[in-house]
């Protein structure tokens, strides 16, 4: 399935040292001219890190979208009832965003666009960031593999040695991971 003129929506939460990594997929995904909301967790939006200055991310997502990002809960709360989006991709998804979601949380931007967009039934892309995916997040992983209209980038270990229990999506995957959940389908495989 091609992109080119399909609607996708594009959250960024807090998974800094991951951001890089996923703008440059967000620069293949313009490329194939689908239409990219982008939209930033308040983390994401505002916070200055070792890995970058948050006004920089937002200026460049900007730049290569070509739209303004979404940051607010009131912002993104109209995506599902003004059917705005064929698609949604979290990119990167914290274990705190996943978890929220899995226990049906919704107090910020990035858990009330999923929401918001799930009101139309179509599928949400999850690309895992977390330091504690194999140990307190993967219960909400589990919980969220389970639930209908949620695909998976497929992921992996982060860093077995100094980091046993992380995992991260390969940025490779995005792009074919979301042609699959256009078609309802999981890509496999899910673990690399």
């Amino acid at each position: 399935m091609q992109l080119e003129g399909k609607r996708i929506g594009f959250v960024f939460t807090g998974s800094f040292c991951t951001l890089k990594k996923t703008i440059e997929q967000l620069k293949k995904i313009m490329k194939l001219n689908a239409k990219v909301i982008p939209i930033m967790s308040e983390h994401s939006y505002t916070f200055d890190t070792k890995f970058g200055n948050a006004q920089d991310f937002i200026n460049e997502i900007e730049n290569i979208t070509d739209e303004k990002v979404l940051h607010t809960i009131q912002d993104v709360e109209v995506l599902g009832p003004k059917d705005m989006l064929d698609i949604l991709v979290v990119a990167p998804a914290t274990g705190n965003t996943m978890a929220k979601l899995a226990n049906d949380i919704i107090d910020g931007t990035a858990t009330m666009a999923v929401k918001s967009h799930l009101r139309r039934e179509r599928p949400v892309v999850m690309a895992i960031s977390t330091n504690n995916g194999l140990s307190g997040a993967a219960e909400n992983i589990g919980k969220l593999l389970n639930r209908k209209h949620y695909y998976f980038v497929p992921f992996k270990q982060d860093n077995p040695i100094t980091k046993p229990r992380s995992i991260v999506f390969d940025p490779e995957y995005l792009i074919k991971t979301i042609e699959h959940a256009l078609d309802n389908e999981q890509i496999q495989p899910i673990l690399l």
